[in-house]
């Protein structure tokens, strides 16, 4: 991984934030690295708007690596939470 290149810094570094499900209204948990999340309380699912240089920079796969790379860019199942 390159060790300078701040537009992946929430993706190495994930920031949490507590969102309201717009389904039910249950705080849903979401890092700022997770494309979806699925309510636990109602089962609705909520995509991340994430903006980041994954999805234009041509080193993108080699710096966040290729599982990060292919689960940020929709090319793989999200991982499953319990």
């Amino acid at each position: 991984m390159f060790d300078r290149c701040p537009g992946v810094a929430r993706i190495r570094t994930p920031t949490l934030e507590i969102r309201p499900c717009p389904h039910c209204g249950e705080e849903i948990e979401i890092f700022s690295n997770d494309r979806v999340v699925t309510c636990s309380a109602c089962g609705f699912e909520i995509y991340n708007d994430i903006q980041s240089c994954v999805r234009w920079c041509r080193y993108a796969r080699e710096c966040v690596g290729n599982d990060v790379y292919e689960r940020l860019m929709g090319t793989s199942p999200p991982d499953t939470k319990p």
